[in-house]
């Protein structure tokens, strides 16, 4: 892989759990909301601006990148929380701002923060990205492209040399894995007609995911569907043809998923991680593909289809509203103390029970999410097989755990054909 660039693998961040999981797992960057102004403004707990400064100096100590997106719509009354927002996170030393708005690239611009544009803009082409180049290094190509075309628009930054504020040749992400929406990268109106919520404005009702029938206005007659979910498009996966992506020329993969748990995001990463090292190192072949699979379906997902990144037919739709992980979380307790020296945590079962040989998570808003088979526990200061609601536990771990953790028994997870 001499001739193509490293791959950045960016991670989403709706919470500190999330957060962690990603610094975890690999990622070299990670993208995050604060307070309303963002494309996820309701489907995670987001951030706060007092916030900042602690995702920067987690990701400061990994040495990764950190990028707030303020990627909505923005209208008069919002200006003033915008600048606050940039200035706030120049003054945390956040690396980039992910923006739409031209108001918010101005705003970035004048205090000199490194800009980054949406996917909501819409670039197709290799003039877009001469136009912006004038204000913004890295650029998020509309997702409705082929990798044909992704490749052209980077060996035409190449040759014609385009370069942004830096000074350096414009980078270009494309999205790798993760929720596809019906609309035109993410700019739908269906939210906001009938719920008087815009998804353009981080507030998405979601009624894409919902079951539809077709019926004719005039003869009252309705139309037999193959799959009533006929506008929830299957969630992107391209960790199949992920050396076909690197030949691609992009340099930033970014991962969807802010709404999401924080072991989805330390799963996806891991794999993500593990394959865009593999196809750096040659070593990237079907064998891996299938078990980076196998472990992509263990989480929220809503079966797997490649986009429009391979030219295929257009429309892969899901089929059911909900998820089709082959694994659940179940909740058992949370954490009490740890004992530092013994190396040793302490939980409190609040609900249902465990057994020696079951998969535990912890997460937590600094442990992150943390996966393992239990093999030895203390139940009540007893050595025994199992511990059921009401009992205390101690478990030998090789990390700090905190009263604020969670603990949770992974099952499987009985998904309809």
């Amino acid at each position: 892989m001499s001739a193509m660039q490293k791959i950045e693998l960016m991670a989403p961040a709706g919470n500190f759990e999330s957060l962690q999981a990603a610094l975890d797992n690999g990622a070299d960057s990670v993208y995050f909301g604060v307070e309303q102004l963002n494309m996820r403004a309701r489907a995670s707990i987001n951030f706060t601006l007092d916030d900042l400064e602690e995702i920067s100096k987690r990701c400061q100590a990994k040495n990764v990148r950190t990028y707030l997106t303020l990627n909505t719509i923005i209208y008069d009354h919002d200006l003033s929380i915008v600048k606050t927002l940039v200035k706030r996170a120049k003054e945390a030393n956040i690396t980039a701002v992910i923006a739409m708005d031209q108001a918010v690239i101005a705003v970035a611009r004048e205090l000199g923060m490194e800009v980054h544009i949406s996917t909501q803009i819409n670039i197709t082409n290799i003039e877009t990205v001469k136009f912006y180049a004038m204000f913004a290094d890295t650029m998020v190509l509309s997702r409705e492209l082929s990798l044909r075309q992704v490749k052209h628009i980077t060996e035409q930054i190449e040759k014609e040399q385009i370069k942004g504020p830096s000074g350096r040749l414009v980078e270009i992400e494309i999205f790798g894995h993760g929720a596809l929406c019906m609309a035109v990268s993410g700019k739908c109106y269906m939210s906001l007609h009938s719920h008087n919520s815009s998804a353009n404005r981080g507030a998405c009702k979601q009624n894409c995911r919902k079951k539809y029938t077709v019926i004719d206005q005039e003869t009252g007659f309705e139309m037999e569907l193959d799959n009533e979910y006929i506008m929830s498009p299957k969630d992107l996966c391209t960790i199949d043809f992920l050396d076909q992506v690197a030949d691609a020329g992009i340099k930033v993969l970014k991962i969807e998923g802010r709404g999401r748990a924080p072991e989805y995001v330390a799963r996806v990463i891991k794999c993500y991680r593990d394959a865009i090292d593999s196809v750096e190192n040659g070593t990237y072949d079907k064998d891996k593909v299938i078990g980076w699979m196998q472990e992509l379906e263990k989480v929220y997902n809503r079966g797997f289809w490649s986009g429009y990144y391979l030219g295929q037919k257009l429309g892969e739709w899901s089929k059911g509203s909900g998820s089709h992980a082959t694994q659940k979380k179940v909740y058992i307790g949370k954490g009490v103390h740890f004992y530092p020296k013994a190396k040793i945590g302490e939980f409190k079962i609040e609900a249902y029970d465990l057994s020696l040989g079951d998969t535990l998570l912890i997460t937590g808003p600094t442990t992150g999410a943390k996966e393992f088979e239990l093999k030895e526990m203390l139940v009540n200061d007893q050595a025994l097989e199992k511990g059921t609601k009401g009992d205390s536990i101690t478990i030998p771990l090789d990390f700090r755990v905190r009263p604020s953790d969670k603990l949770y028994k992974i099952v499987e997870n009985k998904v309809e054909a």
